[in-house]
């Protein structure tokens, strides 16, 4: 079995959680979840271009919608409850909806280049 791996949270990110100034919520949204890793692929979900829809509404609400590499991943059960946990860590964010959607289906191409580098695929 597959665990989730979650990347403790480094002193940047902490800071940026921690810091409004020059940084709004939706910031600190991202940097959280470059912090959670697919157990397969040694990069996290934001660069790996599993996030689909990161927003967050006027109230304080933040809604995800999120894929995986594929339907049949280990972790389809527990990664969106580990987003949402995570994401509920940030100041000011009262309330996270995380929507696990299969449309339209993860490739590659949605990597960014950062990613693309790291799994040695230029």
């Amino acid at each position: 079995m597959h665990d989730l791996q979650i990347k403790p949270l480094d002193e940047t990110t902490l800071n940026t959680i921690k810091t409004a100034e020059g940084t709004g919520l939706h910031d600190k949204v991202v940097a959280i979840l470059k912090t959670v890793y697919d157990p397969e692929i040694p990069v996290n979900i934001w660069e790996l271009g599993l996030i689909y829809r990161a927003e967050v509404l006027e109230d304080g609400k933040v809604e995800i919608d999120m894929t995986l590499t594929a339907p049949a991943c280990p972790v389809a059960g527990t990664m969106p409850g580990e987003v949402q946990t995570r994401i509920l860590q940030i100041p000011g964010v009262k309330d996270v909806n995380v929507e696990l959607v299969w449309e339209p289906a993860w490739t590659q191409d949605r990597m960014t280049d950062e990613a693309r580098l790291e799994l040695g695929l230029f």
